[in-house]
């Protein structure tokens, strides 16, 4: 008797838990074809390091969960050699904005939360433990990151072309092995087109996935590439990606049109500014605001970045109003390096053009690269390269069919620029060696 009360008592259970688990998965057939780590909950994701405010004393954080979160929270402390940094942690409230998925119908039907929370009056050259979560049983794992010096430093930093296609499959490695190679880099710079399109969260998901931790620690430079923009619906107009803003929180520059908010933007990193514009819109309005950043700069290098290329490698590209209207002032005030991405292919080469054959250069202007991180794979165009010298463009050293990443170190009077393939094997470097006094600078190619 007593084997057969345990027995009905064990298929009540059995039947009680099957009758749950239908329940909860009919409660959530809008995640029907999602891979796991597509799908949101209470514990964080998607949790990415932005610049937002001066680097020495600020660092933003952004991150989503399901639409049950409705209160989270990061917490932050003084990284220590033990964990008892936790007694000190100081808890801060995040912004949550509600995210209705489903707007682009590619997408599942269903409303996430993105939270984001700005930290502040943080020490510089500090290093810092922060985490995220609902202020109860769902936290993120504690990640570490280091505040920027307020003085001229040694930097290194990272920065991708294109990641774009096949992400997950193909990018990860791209990312992981530059992680490898410069591990401590104080921020990467995404130079635009991160994914194919622009609205589909299955893409969004699989760039999460493919940088995984690496996002967590290293602080992004997001710039927006031409993939970013895309009609919500067949023939409508492009649009920035719905994704865009809600999960990167990154600085309003507020006499700019809202439709550049958060694509353009400076950030001033231990006397390196870096000035992110934006390729795909509103093209015009960012010529004053070049201008405007670089005429009262006093920083020691001056680096921009955009998407599309100044001086196009692939055939058939062509980005004539960056020739026409950006380069003028990028020479005016000497800049220092131009990062692109866009022709899926690399080149580097430098303005203006010498009759030297000498490996060192006097009077070098602005070096100019651009590189691809993804499998997408375009041709050069050699030919429409020799015609740039009619720009004062030479060209230094090429390559395609190949998935590359950089490492640029900033230190003393060197800005060193070394492209690795994805093998993590040296394809190319140089170095500009700098005079601060004068601006004069040399350019000297690697053998």
């Amino acid at each position: 008797m007593k084997f057969l009360t345990v027995l009905f008592f064990s298929f009540f259970l059995y039947q009680n838990t099957l009758a749950q688990h239908h329940h909860h998965d009919h409660g959530h057939d809008h995640y029907k074809g999602l891979h796991h780590w597509e799908i949101p909950s209470r514990d964080p994701d998607r949790i990415i390091l932005n610049f937002n405010g001066d680097p020495a004393t600020s660092r933003a954080v952004t991150w989503r969960t399901d639409s049950t979160v409705t209160n989270a929270y990061a917490q932050l402390a003084v990284a220590t050699v033990n964990s008892k940094f936790t007694d000190k942690a100081k808890q801060l409230e995040a912004v949550t904005e509600p995210f209705n998925l489903g707007q682009y119908k590619g997408n599942a039907s269903l409303t996430v939360h993105y939270h984001s929370v700005v930290f502040t009056e943080l020490n510089p050259d500090t290093q810092y433990v922060y985490r995220v979560g609902d202020g109860k049983d769902h936290w993120s794992e504690w990640i570490q990151f280091r505040t920027a010096k307020t003085e001229y430093s040694a930097t290194q930093f990272v920065y991708f072309g294109d990641g774009q296609n096949d992400v997950l499959e193909h990018w990860s490695r791209v990312i992981r092995k530059a992680y490898q190679t410069a591990p401590n880099a104080a921020f990467v710079i995404h130079a635009g087109d991160l994914i194919n399109q622009a609205h589909r969260d299955y893409e969004w998901a699989e760039w999460y996935k493919a940088g995984g931790f690496i996002h967590r620690q290293w602080t992004a430079i997001p710039v927006v590439g031409n993939h970013e923009f895309r009609g919500m619906t067949k023939g409508a107009p492009k649009r920035l990606s719905i994704q865009w803003r809600p999960q990167f929180t990154l600085p309003v520059e507020k006499e700019l049109s809202k439709k550049l908010h958060e694509t353009v933007y400076t950030v001033d990193y231990q006397d390196i500014r870096i000035i992110v514009l934006n390729s795909t819109d509103k093209l015009e309005e960012q010529v004053e605001y070049v201008e405007n950043q670089l005429k009262d700069c006093t920083a020691k290098w001056k680096i921009i970045t955009c998407h599309h290329s100044i001086f196009a490698p692939a055939k058939g590209r062509n980005f004539q109003f960056g020739r026409d209207k950006w380069k003028p002032i990028l020479d005016k005030y000497n800049v220092d390096l131009v990062l692109n991405g866009h022709d899926h292919t690399y080149a580097r080469g430098h303005v203006p053009i010498r009759t030297t054959k000498n490996k060192k250069n006097e009077d070098l202007q602005t070096v100019y690269v651009t590189s691809v991180s993804g499998p997408k794979q375009y041709k050069l165009d050699t030919e429409q390269m020799k015609n740039y010298k009619v720009d004062g463009y030479e060209l230094d050293a090429s390559g395609e069919q190949t998935q590359f990443y950089q490492v640029i170190t900033i230190e003393d009077n060197t800005l060193k620029y070394v492209a690795y393939t994805v093998l993590g094997e040296k394809y190319d470097e140089m170095e500009i060696s700098k005079d601060f006094k004068t601006g004069k600078k040399k350019l000297v190619n690697a053998q």
